[in-house]
């Protein structure tokens, strides 16, 4: 018998922040959710060196967005941890994968919004090759594409996609970031 790992737990303890991402308390994750309270959250979009970005289906277990196709990461920042610390231990968790804070570039700082779930969010890209080991507690799986297409395919099946995904696409430096990892010749 295997044991599956909850795709997230429910004290989980997240820093409240007010509207100016200021830290005014502290609260489990249940509480925040359920509550609506402002808290902080990173997305990270990975692309191989051959400009294709991955994206991520959630699990089917999580308690947002279940199944729908995402970032290639996106978690939580913990109480008392940076953004950039939080992106390198997320991408870490989620998809098996160790980075130095060094191989993250932050594109974009999103203030707090229904559609990204009341998170404050920094995005993040990152390039490489490396092979990931998804956890299954926190991915169902893993889809590669062209920025091109994932543009179009947001624009014609926009139902498939995460909200925070629609909300970071239509912001203008998330955009431009994104369409960026298509270049095969980008460092």
């Amino acid at each position: 018998m295997s044991v599956v790992r909850a795709a997230q737990s429910p004290d989980e303890r997240f820093d409240v922040v007010d509207e100016h991402d200021r830290v005014i308390g502290v609260a489990e994750r249940g509480e925040v959710h359920r509550l609506g309270l402002r808290h902080r959250a990173v997305h990270i979009f990975w692309a191989s060196s051959r400009g294709l970005v991955c994206l991520q289906r959630r699990s089917y277990s999580k308690d947002s967005s279940p199944g729908l196709l995402s970032s290639s990461c996106a978690g939580h920042v913990d109480s008392g941890e940076t953004y950039l610390r939080a992106a390198v231990r997320e991408f870490r968790e989620e998809l098996g994968i160790t980075l130095s804070a060094d191989d993250l570039l932050e594109v974009d700082y999103a203030s707090c919004h229904p559609e990204l779930g009341n998170e404050f969010v920094r995005t993040y890209v990152v390039r490489g090759d490396w092979r990931p080991a998804p956890s299954g507690s926190e991915v169902d799986s893993l889809i590669w594409r062209s920025p091109p297409e994932v543009i179009a395919w947001v624009a014609t099946e926009p139902a498939l996609f995460a909200s925070p995904l629609h909300h970071l696409l239509a912001r203008d430096a998330v955009e431009k970031a994104f369409r960026a990892l298509g270049d095969c010749h980008a460092s």
